[in-house]
């Protein structure tokens, strides 16, 4: 079961405040600019709303307990949640756009590492206590760049808990086709999570290339919403660390051939092949996003 108005997330929040001048450290990410510029969070979701997204998303990727605990903030991990979740409510406030809010699900023991991924009985817990947190202020959950069907599983079951509709992001393999991070097939990770009643299941934070190649699979399962967001990435290391020492780790690579126009491009190829829901991830801007309304209200008009 689909619905035919094609729904935009916002683009991705990291690298924007970085762009703005936000300290983005290499522990808490995009969680720094909560404690150090939250007047900058709020002034990049009204940027996105501006740009014409129908969804933004909670500045929560960032807030992990084992990440936290670097900086010794771990005692602030409820505090920040909601933080993100408020701020994210001001900037529909203010902006006086009919947005909802999505609460951001992340990873909890690293991105794009299937091999860092924990027990479901270690990581269910996180995922329930953050989407307490989160759960006032959020209209629907999306549960990030999972990438494994263990990690999708869990972070959904817990999400579903709120009784708020979620959406499920599964990251995909940068050079073997249709499946995940992982290496498990997209297709069982499709049935994984139709079973447990969610109401979207899209690719995000890969390389639209996968993405494109997803779609017929995506579009196929029996949800609300498929689609996909992708990121602006080169590549990224299998085995990659944000905080690592590798000179590989770090501050990943943006490709020269991802404006918003051209990226753009990827996102009509998705819409034509069925998606009803598109955004960017990390590396694309409000300006991606605007340019995705821009081709939608010419294909309307």
């Amino acid at each position: 079961m689909t619905t035919s108005k094609v729904t935009i997330l916002d683009a991705g929040m990291g690298r924007t405040l970085s762009m703005k001048g936000v300290d983005i450290p290499p522990t808490i990410w995009s969680a720094n600019a909560l404690l150090v510029a939250p007047e900058v969070v709020v002034e990049v979701h009204r940027e996105n709303i501006s740009a014409g997204a129908d969804i933004i998303t909670t500045n929560s990727y960032g807030i992990i307990r084992k990440d936290l605990a670097k900086e010794d903030i771990e005692d602030q991990y409820t505090q920040l949640n909601e933080l993100a979740g408020s701020l994210a409510q001001t900037a529909v406030k203010e902006s006086g756009a009919n947005v909802l809010i999505a609460g951001s699900l992340p990873p909890q023991n690293g991105s794009y590492r299937p091999d860092l991924v924990l027990d479901e009985a270690v990581i269910r817990p996180l995922y329930e206590e953050q989407a307490e947190s989160l759960s006032d202020y959020v209209d629907l959950f999306i549960c990030e760049t999972m990438s494994t069907i263990k990690e999708a599983v869990a972070a959904c079951s817990a999400a579903l808990q709120s009784s708020k509709p979620v959406i499920v992001g599964l990251t995909l393999h940068d050079d073997e086709k249709l499946c995940l991070k992982s290496g498990e097939p997209l297709t069982d990770a499709i049935s994984a999570l139709q079973q447990l009643g969610v109401t979207g299941i899209v690719a995000n934070c890969c390389l639209p290339e996968r993405i494109s190649d997803a779609m017929p699979e995506l579009v196929k399962a029996d949800v609300n919403f498929t689609g996909g967001y992708a990121n602006a990435f080169t590549q990224i290391p299998s085995d990659w660390l944000l905080d690592g020492e590798k000179g590989t780790d770090g501050r990943l690579v943006l490709r020269e051939d991802l404006a918003p126009d051209r990226y753009c491009h990827f996102v009509e190829d998705w819409i034509n092949q069925g998606a009803n829901f598109v955004g960017g991830c990390c590396g694309t801007t409000a300006l991606h996003i605007r340019e995705i309304r821009d081709f939608l209200a010419s294909k309307s008009a």
